[in-house]
Order: C-alpha cells, then sequence, then structure tokens
C-alpha cells in the first residue's frame, strides 16, 4: 500500500493530510515530509489521519518524534480525525491522552484556503 501525504501551509499552522497505510515500510516517507515540514516552522501542525487506513508502532514512533520535536520548540502537533481502527490503536497504547486528538480536522484550518 502506498502512503499519500500532502500539506497545506499558511502562516503560523499547516494540515498534512495523510493516507495510506503507516508502517515499517512507509514510515520513512512520512519521517522525511515532517522533518521538511518542521525546517519551515509552523507553531501548529494538525495531522489529517482521516485517510490512514492502518498505523503500526513504527507509525506511531513517528508521530511521537515529530510530536517531541514541535514541543521542544514550543508548538502544538494535533491528530484530527483518525479512522476507528487508527482512534483504537491511541487508547490501547495510551497516546489518545498525549496527543490532542479531534474528530475532524479544526473548522478554523479549513477557513483559509490560502497556501
Amino acid at each position: 500500500m502506498e502512503l499519500n501525504v500532502s500539506t497545506r501551509s499558511t502562516t503560523g499552522y499547516a494540515v498534512m493530510a495523510i493516507a495510506g497505510e503507516i508502517d515499517l515500510y512507509t514510515a520513512p516517507r512520512l519521517q522525511a515530509e515532517f522533518a521538511r515540514l518542521l525546517e519551515n516552522g509552523p507553531a501548529r501542525i494538525v495531522i489529517d489521519m482521516s485517510g490512514v487506513e492502518f498505523c503500526d508502532s513504527t507509525g506511531m514512533n513517528v508521530l511521537l518524534s515529530a510530536l517531541k520535536r514541535m514541543r521542544e520548540r514550543g508548538g502544538q502537533l494535533e491528530v484530527a480525525a483518525p479512522r476507528p481502527a487508527v482512534r483504537k490503536i491511541l487508547q490501547v497504547t495510551g497516546l489518545d491522552s498525549v496527543f490532542t486528538v479531534h474528530d475532524a480536522v479544526p473548522a478554523e484550518l479549513l477557513t483559509d484556503q490560502s497556501g
């Protein structure tokens, strides 16, 4: 399964939409996307996971690493719209209390379509 990542950035925040499966094989691509995005320095990143069908521990580790890097800079990394299978992984691992998890991408981030 392929991993598709698209990012829409505006001043101060970015929305990263991920689709496909995040696993041992696709995690390096996601990690590279985070590294590129973090260079631009948004204060808030929301990860739209509505298209993620599967995420294993490798994928969760990539998300945790990105969260740590954001927090070190005083920023926020949030998860939005995880499918039931991904939400269950977040709950079972306790990561739903580590990440801010939204049922959908916050509306204020959808209104500005520039970028």
